[in-house]
This record gives C-alpha cells, structure tokens and sequence, in this order.
C-alpha cells in the first residue's frame, strides 16, 4: 500500500511541477509562449490532467481559468495523499495513537 501511495504521490507532483513552469513561462514569455518549445512540453505533460478538469467543470469556467483549478485539486490530491502516507508509516511503526 506504501508503495501504491509513494507512486499515488510522483503521478500528482509531475504536472504541478509542469503546471507551475507554464505558469512561470505564462509571466516571463507573455504572449510569446505559445512558439516556446518548453512551454508546449509542459503543456503536454499537464493535458491528461486539465482534460479531465475540463470535462468535469461547468461550462462557465473559462478555458484560461483550468490550469489553476487542475493545479489546485492536484494540490490538495497531493496533500491527503502525504497525511494517509504518513499515516500509514506511523502505523506501520507500531505507534497506535496515530491520527
């Protein structure tokens, strides 16, 4: 179970990390980002995850609006992941009032 979380954990950080470099390439490129090879790489390794968030968000959410919600579910995806994690290893070690 251990291992299914610590894999659980790498699949949400690689498109924060890739969210967070569009963002970072969306203040220093501005509107020139789109030609940017490294921005299309990022953007590439994000889709899976802003795909599903489009698909599942109301139609009144803007496009522009969804790398910023995917990054924030993946956050807090990536946060209950580490407290069960920790959890787990706390129990893992024999210590019963883990919480």
């Amino acid at each position: 179970m251990l291992q299914l979380l610590d894999t659980l954990q790498v699949v949400f950080y690689v498109p924060m990390l890739a969210l967070l470099g569009q963002g970072l390439l969306f203040v220093l490129a501005g509107a020139r980002r789109e030609g940017n090879f490294f921005y299309t790489t990022l953007r590439l390794i994000a889709r899976p995850f802003t795909f599903v968030v489009r698909k599942i968000a109301p139609a009144a959410i803007e496009d522009r609006h969804v790398p910023l919600i995917t990054f924030a579910l993946l956050l807090v995806a990536s946060f209950v992941v580490f407290a069960e994690r920790g959890v787990l290893m706390c129990q893992q070690l024999g210590y019963l009032d883990c919480r």
